[in-house]
């Protein structure tokens, strides 16, 4: 039988395909409505997976041209971040069969799309592991930055692998910030067959984290099917689980912006070192003091925004490669305003954050510290 899958989200899209392939459908894959509703007329398609939001023609003119122009009644699963009751009735109202709002389950979506087939569900076929895994397909395309400087022993290749193979529509950019040891190719081992989600940006001469973060993520702006874009450590001394709360937390919310933050909580496991503790905390006294913004911790290595911050607050090189994190807040403070910034940025605490062993920034970087944070304040 041949599946019509329509998302205007690549990764989304190829995890579906793939996913249908495995368990024996064929599948025309379309990234706009316009390409699905030329799909249709030239292929005739047994059931429509749809987006609502896509490009040319929206999800909704795709309905409404199977529907009415064509008079079919073929199965029509809608698959959307979408979840206001008027639009779910609205789309009924307008003959599909079913809906499914995202995030949800890739297994989920077989069940689905069997079941209106009127084909037996086979467990242990859904259970089998193939091409893609029971994952979640997400309601928004996340991209996320690596920055990797001599990496080549501490990179956790199984932990990365894992979360993207189980979290579908996530995009990992490793930027390689000119590594002296094998980094690049650890990297490029590992991407070998997740081209799809797995990108490197490798630069030539080592430019501090800063710019390799700032590369990375002006690399990732030009993925359009990215609504948020963050970074994060490459010892994930945060976890994936606490970044996965970071993006739900934006999805959930007004906020352009939302910061980890590794406070001492009940509950929390933050492990830190005393010494690397102290020093953290006189520093973190004075970026409060040049901020002006109730942040308790701006140097976590876990953030995630908007495409509209990522578009407007990475074009131009940051002053520090260390303090790159002030200086995202003080433009996002210059770009909207000292009082609605205040409305803008969350700060997220972690329920999990490790110091891992190994880490680049030094006692010496720490005295380096208080002279650029003279100079951002000079500059802001």
């Amino acid at each position: 039988m041949l599946i019509l899958a329509a998302d205007d989200q690549p990764m989304i899209l190829k995890s579906i395909e793939y996913k249908l392939i495995e368990v024996g459908f064929e599948v025309l894959s379309a990234s706009n409505g316009q390409e699905a509703i030329d799909f249709f007329d030239s292929h005739q398609p047994d059931l429509a997976i749809i987006d609502l939001n896509m490009p040319i023609k929206s999800g909704y003119e795709v309905i409404d041209y199977i529907r009415t122009a064509l008079s079919s009644n073929i199965p029509i699963i809608i698959m959307s971040g979408e979840n206001e009751e008027k639009t779910i009735v609205e789309v009924f109202n307008m003959g599909v069969n079913d809906y499914i709002e995202k995030p949800v389950r890739i297994n989920e979506v077989i069940v689905r799309v069997k079941r209106l087939l009127n084909i037996k569900i086979n467990v242990n076929e859904l259970q089998q592991k193939g091409v893609v895994k029971s994952g979640l397909l997400i309601k928004n395309g996340i991209g996320v930055v690596i920055p990797c400087y001599n990496e080549e022993k501490r990179l956790k290749t199984k932990e990365f692998a894992n979360f993207v193979s189980n979290n579908h529509g996530y995009h990992i950019c490793f930027v390689n910030d000119g590594s002296k040891d094998k980094t690049l190719e650890v990297l490029k081992e590992f991407q070998q067959g997740k081209e799809g989600y797995i990108s490197i940006y490798d630069c030539e001469k080592n430019g501090g984290k800063a710019e390799a973060v700032r590369l990375g993520i002006l690399y990732l702006v030009n993925d359009k099917s990215l609504d948020y874009i963050g970074f994060l450590d490459a010892d994930l001394s945060t976890d994936f689980a606490d970044f996965d709360d970071l993006a739900k937390t934006l999805s959930a919310s007004d906020y352009k912006l939302v910061a980890g933050s590794r406070i001492n909580r009940m509950g929390a496991n933050i492990i830190k070192q005393s010494s690397r503790d102290i020093i953290s905390k006189i520093i973190n006294k004075i970026i409060r003091t040049i901020l002006r913004l109730e942040i308790q911790d701006t140097q976590c290595g876990a953030k995630i925004m908007k495409r509209e911050v990522a578009e407007n607050m990475f074009n131009t090189p940051f002053l520090t490669s260390w303090l790159f994190d002030v200086e995202i807040f003080l433009r996002m403070k210059k770009y909207y305003g000292a009082e609605i910034v205040k409305k803008l940025i969350c700060e997220q605490p972690l329920k999990r954050w490790v110091h891992e062993c190994g880490s680049k920034f030094s006692f010496k970087d720490s005295i380096k510290i208080l002279g650029q944070l003279s100079e951002i304040a000079r500059k802001y």
